[in-house]
């Protein structure tokens, strides 16, 4: 006869079954299958008691058989906000590659900066067994982050930076970011500044720059940064530019002498506006964009913005889960460096 610890049965013990799930819910297997799945037949009150249950024993609903659960153990998920970004290529480029020489698979879901969207795509993502999941930014429900550390599953956090991360983060300081663009532009002499991006609350990375441009400018501006957040469902990146600075343009509103814009699609948005209502740039306005694009070299005026270590980001970011899959422990939270790029759309001001 073998004796255990009670430690070593704890660590034998299997994961919860449906059955078990069904048990202390009171009901069927069958009815707990279709509670979970969202199938008609159980009342609301009686599915949000099955999920209480099944998130409470951590039961992960295998929808596979298990030989393909087996070839799942190579899957790796990955959440973009959006693929309408060119930011997010940048970064998924980087990680894909990386993932294929080691001979992982990526599957790949956007949320439209939807926070229950992504949830829903990270509980799908379990059933499916994977290695590993990747998430873009650092705010996410509580369930995500509840559901994944008790889980154990290795994921990564990237764009976004955090020093107590779900498990890895790889990403950049956005508010030291907009502090560091924001101090050189004090340097240059603006004093009246404005941020244009989406609502807020839609992208907290631009809110968080918002807040770091607040801290460049707080001893020299009158007030705090002007924000302009059109809100234009479906419309480009180069619309809501526009539309904010070309609004703002058609009021009798004091200017401000330099615009924020959250990525270098809306500068160049801007940069049409000011166009269209005559205004020179830099002298009469000055525009800064963010992550540094390939389109900021071919502009009519070089723009001033940020350079973002995008693929750096998604190489660093895909090695350090790899040696969490595999038993190595990385650094859990990485912020990379930024750099200011200075182009013709700002000026030293008299």
């Amino acid at each position: 006869m073998t004796l255990e610890y009670p430690q070593t049965r704890s660590r034998r013990r299997k994961a919860a079954r449906i059955e078990d799930v069904a048990a202390v819910a009171g009901v069927s297997a069958m009815t707990v299958s279709r509670a979970l799945r969202g199938v008609d037949g159980v009342s609301e009150r009686k599915r949000a008691e099955i999920l209480r249950i099944a998130t409470r024993l951590n039961y992960v609903p295998n929808s596979n058989a298990r030989s393909l659960a087996v070839a799942n153990s190579n899957l790796i998920g990955i959440s973009l906000p959006t693929f309408a970004n060119d930011v997010f290529a940048d970064i998924l480029s980087g990680m894909r590659g990386t993932f294929e020489n080691a001979g992982f698979s990526t599957v790949i879901d956007t949320t439209e900066y939807r926070e229950t969207t992504e949830l829903a795509w990270v509980e799908r993502l379990l059933s499916w067994r994977p290695a590993a999941v990747i998430l873009t930014g650092i705010d996410h429900l509580p369930q995500v982050r509840e559901r994944l550390r008790a889980g154990r599953v290795p994921t990564l956090e990237i764009w976004g930076h955090s020093e107590d991360p779900i498990d890895l983060c790889v990403g950049i300081d956005h508010a030291a970011a907009g502090e560091l663009i924001g101090s050189r532009m004090v340097e240059l002499g603006y004093r009246a500044p404005a941020f244009v991006g989406a609502p807020a609350g839609r992208d907290t990375r631009a809110d968080l720059r918002v807040t770091g441009l607040n801290r460049a400018f707080a001893d020299v501006a009158e007030m705090p940064v002007q924000e302009l957040r059109p809100a234009l469902d479906d419309a480009s990146a180069f619309e809501v530019g526009f539309a904010a600075l070309n609004a703002l343009l058609e009021t009798d509103r004091a200017l401000p002498d330099v615009v924020f814009f959250l990525n270098d699609h809306m500068a160049f948005g801007g940069l049409m506006a000011c166009e269209r209502h005559g205004l020179s740039v830099p002298m009469d306005m000055g525009l800064v964009g963010f992550n540094a694009l390939p389109m900021t070299r071919v502009l009519p005026v070089s723009l001033t913005t940020v350079r973002t270590p995008r693929t750096q980001m998604g190489i660093m970011g895909a090695q350090r889960l790899l040696a969490r899959i595999h038993g190595v422990t990385p650094p859990r939270s990485t912020a990379l460096p930024v750099q200011v790029i200075e182009g013709g759309t700002t000026r030293p001001q008299a």
